[in-house]
């Protein structure tokens, strides 16, 4: 699984910033979204498991709501980038 680019995207947090992974994001005052491309073995083994982690770092501090969807995330006169 990987971030990947998308058009409505304004930013990209951790660019250049090793050992992390640069995440190519839309954001705004309220949220942060990514989008991530999956292989074809992540794509059949969430096909037949129904099940898909989610790790986040939180460095001992509060945890932030997170929300995993396979819906297109903007409203409005957007057209999704891809249609998945």
């Amino acid at each position: 699984m990987r971030p990947i680019e998308f058009p409505e995207q304004t930013t990209t947090w951790a660019k250049n910033q090793p050992p992390y992974l640069p995440l190519p994001a839309y954001s705004d005052e309220r949220e942060t979204i990514s989008l991530w491309s999956l292989t074809w073995k992540e794509r059949l083994r969430v096909m037949f498991t129904g099940r898909l982690w989610l790790r986040q770092l939180n460095f001992g501090q509060p945890l932030q709501p997170q929300k995993l969807t396979v819906d297109f995330p903007f409203v409005g006169p957007h057209t999704p980038s891809e249609l998945m």
